[in-house]
């Protein structure tokens, strides 16, 4: 069996299975997130949420999605129709891209690139085409009024994380996901990462993570309220379905198997465990803050985030250029 798996046949095979794994992870995982959003959502409201299908409403998630495939896909009159269809295809398969190069534990990465925060980035970038093709493909005025909000909501906020990212790529000297956990493991748990010494950017990654994926209060391009359902007004059944399912994905995307407590063996499971914190933070304030004008959420971008965010980059490469507190901000000096 190994002598077959160092053949192309048996590396082809090998790869495959090990990207149906990850696919079948993040849906899976998506099954429940949308359970969670929906209870936590429900929760602050004093509802009850799903409580029908399955024990505690645990499968409401896959009867939404079957209800999603079987229902008839209907196509507006006047459509471009290979654009209209190709444009959630394209979302949803860039979503599930990014994961191969995410680590799910020590040596647990289906490509251990040392440029993954370029692929990842170039991902999320292009998934911003598929909104834009869907609302132009629609050919109808809301539609491409909302898809023209999400290119640019997303262009102004990537610009924020991107330089927010670079700090990190300072004090790692590595753009691989794998020497990046490597540089945050420490004896110290959850007082070696990342967070603490760049502090002041993980409000601002955290609010421009919201935005970059349209999560409210940041969901312009589909306010309900103004656009109706924004770029995906004209659509239905599974193409509906892989537009919000590849909006989920990218909310969840986070790598990272160390423990947060000294003592307790570092594994996947911390990974998924940092993938339920997070989701809950934006669940909640997808639940309690109001949506921000369009003018608010731009000027925010420009004239708050990036400013911070340039100034941070500049700081970082200051503090890990001179060794700042024995090498806080240059971990490449200390074995990462």
């Amino acid at each position: 069996m190994a002598e077959f798996l160092q053949t192309g046949l048996g590396m082809a095979l090998l790869i495959a299975l090990q990207s149906l794994a990850i696919v079948a992870f993040v849906m899976i995982s998506l099954l429940f997130l949308v359970y969670g959003d929906r209870k936590i959502w429900a929760a602050v409201q004093m509802r009850k949420g799903p409580n029908v299908v399955g024990p505690f409403g645990l499968l409401q998630s896959v009867a939404d999605a079957l209800k999603y495939v079987v229902k008839e896909i209907v196509i507006p009159a006047g459509v471009d129709r290979p654009v209209f269809f190709l444009a959630p295809m394209l979302s949803f398969v860039l979503a599930i891209l990014a994961w191969a190069v995410i680590p799910f534990d020590s040596g647990w990465v289906l490509a251990d690139i040392n440029v993954a925060i370029l692929f990842v980035f170039a991902a999320s970038s292009l998934e911003v085409y598929g909104v834009i093709m869907g609302g132009w493909a629609s050919n109808s005025k809301y539609p491409f009024l909302g898809s023209l909000r999400s290119a640019a909501q997303m262009i102004s906020y990537e610009v924020s994380l991107g330089l927010i990212i670079i700090g990190i790529i300072i004090s790692t000297g590595s753009m691989s996901f794998s020497s990046i956990v490597a540089a945050q493991d420490g004896n110290l748990g959850l007082l070696n990462w990342y967070w603490l010494p760049h502090f002041p950017m993980v409000f601002l990654f955290f609010i421009s993570a919201l935005a970059e994926t349209n999560r409210p209060p940041f969901d312009l391009p589909e306010a309900e309220s103004e656009l109706v359902a924004g770029f995906m007004v004209e659509y239905s059944s599974t193409p509906y379905l892989l537009f919000m399912a590849g909006e989920y994905i990218a909310i969840f995307l986070i790598g990272g198997w160390l423990s947060p407590i000294p003592g307790l063996a570092d594994g996947w499971w911390w990974m998924v465990a940092k993938m339920w914190v997070f989701f809950f933070f934006f669940a909640m304030v997808k639940a309690i803050v109001p949506r921000y004008r369009y003018d608010q959420l731009m000027r925010i971008g420009w004239k708050v985030f990036l400013p911070l965010s340039l100034a941070w980059v500049v700081i970082v490469s200051f503090l890990a250029k001179y060794e700042v507190l024995g090498g806080l901000w240059a971990r490449w000096t200390i074995g990462g």
